[in-house]
């Protein structure tokens, strides 16, 4: 299952790997964030691996990884979803 070769290609900082790894051994993180970490560590041991290929790796969706991959290598190194469109949840003053 290999699929093409990659379109984009990360490049990780080294506090931004020591985070995911931290993500990555931690009990108590979220599961998002650990999955996301895990995406992380195998784009930086195996940058031209495929997205598919990763994704299998992973038990994710290859649109997954390949929407991570293409965030991370445009420059926005976070774990965090972006905030999403729409009205935002506003609670009543009691």
């Amino acid at each position: 299952m290999p699929g093409p070769s990659p379109h984009y290609c990360p490049h990780f900082p080294d506090e931004f790997l020591t985070e995911a790894r931290r993500l990555v051994a931690a009990r108590t993180a979220a599961p998002h964030l650990r999955q996301r970490a895990r995406v992380v560590l195998l784009l930086h041991e195996h940058p031209s691996i495929s997205n598919v290929e990763a994704a299998g790796r992973l038990d994710l969706h290859p649109n997954c990884v390949r929407r991570w991959r293409q965030r991370w290598a445009q420059g926005n190194l976070t774990l965090e979803d972006a905030p999403g469109r729409g009205r935002k949840p506003v609670f009543s003053p009691p």
